[in-house]
């Protein structure tokens, strides 16, 4: 007998316009989502309220992700890329009326840290990196402010720009749409994933003070929406607007690719769905899931690209995807017996507990509501 369709275990509404960015923070106790109107709400997960509201932006919010367990940074359409301080104390003194809410005084900011003044034409949300030597000092990359198709890269907390990524020679890309920055695991050289509006993708390595491409290819007919780097920086994925999900390689250094500047993508999949415009991997590597115009969020399993499940619920566009970090299975037991051999829990400890070890998939829509489902 056939299961009956999944259903959403909880769904967020408050939000007045539609959801471009969902992210778990803070080991899965927050959601973070943001709007086409530039509001940031924090959702608790063990209450599925909100604890923290605020306009963050005067435009669409591109991009959220956090900084620490402290700090937050936030992307809008307003040219402006903000790190706020936020901790789990600050947000006593945050308002908690919804976006769609008047409140009845006006919503208090969280501390303001620091502003870049960066390009938001493309739509292209910010990626980020830790430095290696300091947690406390991190690198952003966005599209350059001058030229669409290059990447500036700047750092924090200092606020200056410290590498401008040239776009590979080989092919016209126009616009960035997407990128990913992160330190190679085999040769610690800083490198940066881009994704463009012509369908092609590149890799790009900084050594010896210059960078140089390490793989290139056009795997899409159509511009780059989304694109997520494996946990294990040994594969990344794309979506696009036409159907097609690619899986490309992550080479470890130029030698390592064939001297032909065109390389070929470890596997695409023609998934028939036009218009997946986020794709998330989840952080075992085990499973992604994108968020379609087509209202449907799809799962797929990360090594063989096989569709698991269709979940569906939102009646209008899914714009924005996320997993919840989930533990290995040796510390889902260890967590387990401790729950089962500690002293009874609180009722309040228990709903936490449940919030950061549930596999949570959040969906955000363009309907201002976000789904929130508990899979695999």
């Amino acid at each position: 007998m056939a299961l009956p369709p999944a259903q959403p275990a909880y769904i967020l509404r408050g939000h007045g316009s539609q959801i471009h960015s969902t992210t778990f923070i803070r080991s899965n106790s927050r959601l973070v989502t943001g709007d086409a109107e530039g509001w940031i709400v924090i959702w608790s997960l063990a209450t599925k309220r909100p604890v923290a509201v605020w306009r963050a932006h005067e435009g669409a919010i591109l991009g959220a992700s956090a900084w620490g367990p402290e700090k937050l940074i936030t992307h809008g359409k307003d040219n402006k890329l903000i790190a706020w301080k936020l901790s789990e104390d600050d947000e006593a003194s945050m308002s908690i009326v919804l976006p769609v809410d008047a409140p009845p005084e006006p919503r208090r900011e969280p501390w303001l840290l620091h502003v870049l003044h960066v390009n938001t034409m493309n739509f292209c949300s910010f990626a980020q990196c830790p430095l290696q030597s300091s947690d406390e000092e991190l690198l952003i990359a966005v599209p350059n402010t001058l030229s669409s198709e290059t990447v500036d890269i700047f750092h924090l907390p200092s606020s200056k720009r410290i590498h401008t990524v040239p776009s590979p020679p080989s092919f016209k890309g126009g616009m960035v749409m997407a990128v990913s920055l992160f330190y190679h695991p085999q040769t610690a050289h800083l490198t940066v994933i881009a994704a463009y509006e012509s369908g092609h993708t590149s890799i790009s390595q900084l050594a010896n003070s210059t960078w140089s491409p390490l793989y290139t290819t056009q795997a899409h007919t159509q511009p780059i929406l989304s694109l997520d780097v494996s946990p294990a920086r040994d594969f990344y994925l794309t979506s696009s607007a036409d159907a097609i999900i690619a899986k490309h390689p992550i080479p470890v250094a130029a030698e390592n690719v064939i001297m032909a500047i065109e390389s070929m993508p470890l596997k695409t999949l023609q998934s028939k769905h036009a218009g997946q415009q986020s794709l998330r991997i989840r952080n075992d590597g085990k499973v992604f899931a994108t968020a379609g115009w087509d209202s449907r969020v799809r799962v797929y399993g990360a090594k063989g690209m096989k569709d698991l499940a269709v979940l569906k619920w939102h009646k209008d566009g899914c714009y924005s995807v996320a997993f919840a970090d989930i533990e290995s299975k040796e510390e889902e037991e260890r967590s387990n017996e401790l729950a089962k051999t500690g002293t009874a829990m609180t009722v309040k400890e228990e709903r936490l507990w449940k919030a950061k070890t549930a596999h949570w998939l959040a969906a955000g829509s363009k309907d201002g509501k976000i789904s929130l489902w508990d899979i695999y």
